[in-house]
């Protein structure tokens, strides 16, 4: 039988798991350690997103040389304070791409030296043995990286994107690595192809659950620059998104074989593009098309001191005729004077004006458009139906005069 003391002496011998009071628990570090204020903490893990040629890989490659630059002017991004560090970058694919970045890099930012390291090959860090051999390199080269980077996420990786259990191996690869070198992890991947899916990161919803920070790279249009979008900040706010453009570079002493010199593209932070001033799509467009087909309609074009005229009774059974089809009470609301309505969005945009027991076009270009495809639609001049609304009396009782 075993006694007291016993068991006591038996539990005692086992390690502690480290349990404290609250009081040693709120003792510790508060403040967030950045290595660029706002945007990459210290010993986080965080993945980099967008769509191919979206310009994620000229982005991470913008923080990591702007932080392991020996010696810079201006090392802070985009305003944002920033503390030097080494960096292990791994690339999976493009390494003759990558050398040109870098060199264009240095060239427009007038930096010589960087504390950069480049594993320029793929393997899979999902293996404990690969990543293992990794983290053993690492430090007999007696290197301190306080960013690596994983670039691409497919590359590096032999599971199935789509499967939890998989992304899991790949995930404790990167807390391996964070452990052991107290380093920031960047994960570069891809979005899905689907237009819905541009915002988010391709595969499985465990890779956003385990991010500390989650950063959206998309690519330019014609209209907008390429967008950096924070779409993840688990420990601070979310940072203003940042908008960029690609700048060519012409590399100094280097050439092609026929002569011509080696360029790249460098990223250059741009302004913001304009807001557009949103509405309901096409509501203006589709209400002016609905009373000038209204206007133009064989037996309605009556006109009031030259000016194109529509009554309610005939705009309502106008709306019930194809191609517009409305119901008779949805017919008589879209002649009502409210705002979302056809008539209360022409009347706001000062395009109409209501009389009698209808509207007349005040607006003047409106009416010369519309006379003019009443002329084309009627070539013979004595055919035309335009007829005059000469008073109240005779608009109630519907006693149109014929133009002579």
């Amino acid at each position: 039988m075993i006694s007291n003391n016993q068991v006591v002496a038996k539990v005692s011998t086992k390690p502690y798991l480290g349990i404290q009071s609250i009081d040693e628990f709120l003792s510790g570090e508060v403040a967030i350690p950045w290595l660029i204020d706002g945007w990459i903490q210290e010993n986080c893990l965080m993945m980099v997103h967008g769509p191919s040629a979206s310009g994620k890989t000229f982005l991470v490659l913008d923080w990591c040389l702007r932080l392991s630059a020996m010696e810079m002017q201006n090392r802070n991004w985009c305003g944002h304070k920033t503390k030097s560090c080494q960096v292990l970058y791994l690339v999976g694919e493009g390494q003759k791409g990558l050398r040109t970045r870098i060199r264009a890099w240095q060239q427009h930012h007038r930096v010589s030296e960087n504390d950069f390291h480049i594993l320029p090959k793929a393997d899979d860090l999902d293996r404990e043995e690969i990543v293992t051999v990794l983290a053993e390199e690492v430090g007999q080269l007696g290197l301190r990286p306080g960013i690596i980077v994983v670039d691409t996420l497919h590359r590096y990786f032999s599971g199935d994107e789509n499967s939890a259990r998989d992304a899991k191996a790949m995930l404790e690869s990167c807390a391996k690595l964070m452990d052991r070198f107290g380093c920031t992890v960047i994960l570069v991947h891809h979005t899905g192809l689907a237009a819905d899916a541009q915002h988010r990161a391709r595969g499985s919803s465990a890779w956003r659950g385990a991010l500390d920070i989650e950063v959206n790279v998309k690519p330019p249009s014609s209209a907008k620059p390429i967008s950096i979008l924070q779409k993840k900040m688990k420990d601070a706010e979310h940072a203003q998104s940042r908008f960029f453009k690609l700048q060519p570079v012409s590399i100094n002493g280097w050439f092609r074989e026929n002569g011509q010199p080696i360029t790249s593209v460098v990223l250059v932070e741009t302004e913001r593009p304009s807001k557009q001033v949103s509405r309901k799509p096409n509501i203006l467009d589709r209400s002016k098309k609905r009373l000038e087909g209204c206007w133009l309609a064989d037996g309605n074009r009556y006109t009031k001191d030259g000016k194109p005229y529509v009554a309610k009774l005939d705009l309502v059974k106008y709306l019930q005729e194809p191609p517009n089809g409305l119901a008779l009470s949805t017919a008589r609301r879209e002649t009502q004077p409210d705002a979302n309505r056809m008539i209360g969005v022409l009347m706001t945009a000062q395009l109409i004006k209501p009389l009698d027991k209808g509207w007349i076009i005040v607006n003047e270009e409106w009416t010369s458009v519309i006379s003019l495809i009443a002329k084309n639609t009627d070539p013979e001049d004595k055919k035309k139906d335009k007829r005059t609304i000469e008073d109240k009396s005779k608009l109630s009782s519907k006693k149109i005069t014929k133009k002579q």
